[in-house]
């Protein structure tokens, strides 16, 4: 009985965090802290509020509120996307929100390693796309090894308005808390996982890095 109710436990822990971790939280997720530990902490409130709802309508609200069409005739069965066979549209269309992220933060004269925060982003979820045509990556993971690549970045570039360390271990732990989830829920297997965080961080670090 005993093991039953921890593995109940563990089970709901798993689902909650991959729900609160959820990819499309992932460029909000790094805007807030871009608008809250950067330089640009140093902008009006009403401002970073703004860029943050804007970067969450468009990488997050639109792709659900597409899933959910796509779902209501259809097209895919499962809105968590659990068939890599139903990922294609909804990531391609992923692509293009990270990309029009990209192009409202340039419109808006967002520092350059900003915009290629969502560049990188884009660039990940199109390798993500490409290589869900052969084995299942774990998106999951892709997102939250975007955001830890965003942190070291800011920290390595001096972009920081605080020393970072903590904040930097605090998303370390997270990734390791979401690739957890995902195996305990059999989503992935840790070579998925592993391979989904390789893609995001480097994607996004190094993009930051060449063209921020």
């Amino acid at each position: 009985m005993g093991r039953l109710t921890t593995g109940r436990i563990l089970v709901a822990g798993a689902r909650f965090f991959s729900t609160v971790l959820s990819p499309l939280l992932m460029p909000t997720y790094g805007a807030l802290l871009v608008l809250w530990t950067s330089v640009l902490c140093l902008l009006p409130n009403g401002t970073r509020v703004m860029v943050l709802i804007m970067v969450l309508g468009i990488t997050c609200v639109l792709p659900m509120i597409l899933i959910g069409i796509l779902h209501h005739y259809g097209i895919i069965r499962d809105k968590r996307l659990e068939n890599p066979q139903e990922r294609t549209i909804p990531y391609a269309f992923g692509i293009l929100c990270y990309l029009g992220a990209a192009g409202y933060l340039a419109h808006i004269h967002s520092p350059q390693w900003f915009v290629m925060f969502a560049l990188g982003g884009a660039l990940a979820c199109l390798i993500v796309l490409i290589v869900n045509h052969w084995w299942k990556i774990s998106a999951h993971a892709t997102g939250i090894g975007g955001v830890v690549g965003l942190v070291y970045q800011i920290h390595i570039q001096g972009l920081s308005a605080f020393n970072l360390f903590w904040v930097f271990c605090i998303t370390i732990l997270l990734a390791g808390i979401l690739g957890t989830s995902r195996l305990l829920l059999k989503r992935h297997t840790v070579l998925q996982v592993l391979a989904g965080f390789a893609v995001g961080f480097f994607c996004v670090e190094l993009i930051m890095k060449y063209l921020g």
